[in-house]
């Protein structure tokens, strides 16, 4: 495996849901992709913002869903932001890229470019989803990883893979440890949303969806071992 999008949803970085940046949780994450970069993978990043904000949180306030999408799009920078501050901390190569870009701060997301930076061992960071509202950051990331030819999409997550409910729930849900495309639609099981889902079912993208929270896990599924579960 030569190179990989990780994808981080916002919650996975907040102490709790919508409570900002959990210090502990934002290290463990840098610090499984030292372990990626260790094994000589090359590594592009998209963060979702949900530890700040969500469109449809705006909405519950009377604020329009456009706006509220963009509002979603500054907390995923902000993250980025806090990410790309501890790789720098922790001597990791990176480069700081949105779909909005922000003079002196975020350059323009270009996929040429981040090809370039991939090869030459750079982190390679992709904030503000697609930057249109109405697109998730699931979207972003598999559009992303389409664009840098990233050979997995993987999917962090706090649960270990995919289930057929939801484990934190039900004891006795069963894991998948592999599954096609056909069959995640068949089973209506939900992975993420339909729109990032064909886009990487479209261009023969497999999904690797981890505990992304549990430091080794990245460098095991990139070894080999049976982790998570594998979609394709």
């Amino acid at each position: 495996m030569k190179r990989i999008l990780l994808k981080l949803s916002g919650e996975s970085l907040g102490s709790k849901p919508q409570t900002g940046i959990d210090s502990h949780k934002l290290l463990t994450f840098v610090e499984n992709i030292k372990d990626a970069l260790g094994l000589n993978v090359e590594v592009g990043i998209v963060l979702g913002g949900g530890n700040f904000m969500r469109g449809n949180m705006a909405e519950t306030a009377g604020i329009d869903k456009t706006t509220g999408d963009y509002m979603g799009m500054l907390a995923t920078m902000m993250n980025s932001l806090a990410l790309y501050d501890v790789l720098h901390k922790m001597g990791i190569p990176s480069t700081l890229t949105s779909a909005l870009p922000i003079d002196g701060i975020f350059e323009k997301f270009y996929f040429k470019k981040a090809i370039e930076d991939l090869k030459q061992k750079k982190v390679v960071i992709m904030a503000a989803g697609t930057g249109n509202p109405f697109f998730t950051t699931d979207t972003a990331a598999a559009l992303r990883a389409i664009e840098i030819k990233a050979d997995v999409l993987i999917k962090g997550t706090r649960v270990d893979g995919v289930y057929d409910s939801d484990p934190e729930k039900n004891p006795h849900a069963k894991k998948f440890d592999t599954l096609t495309f056909d069959e995640v639609i068949s089973l209506r099981l939900k992975v993420m949303d339909m729109t990032a889902f064909t886009l990487c079912q479209e261009n023969a993208l497999p999904i690797a969806v981890l505990n992304i929270e549990q430091k080794g896990n990245l460098k095991k599924f990139l070894m080999g071992e049976k982790i998570g579960t594998i979609i394709k």
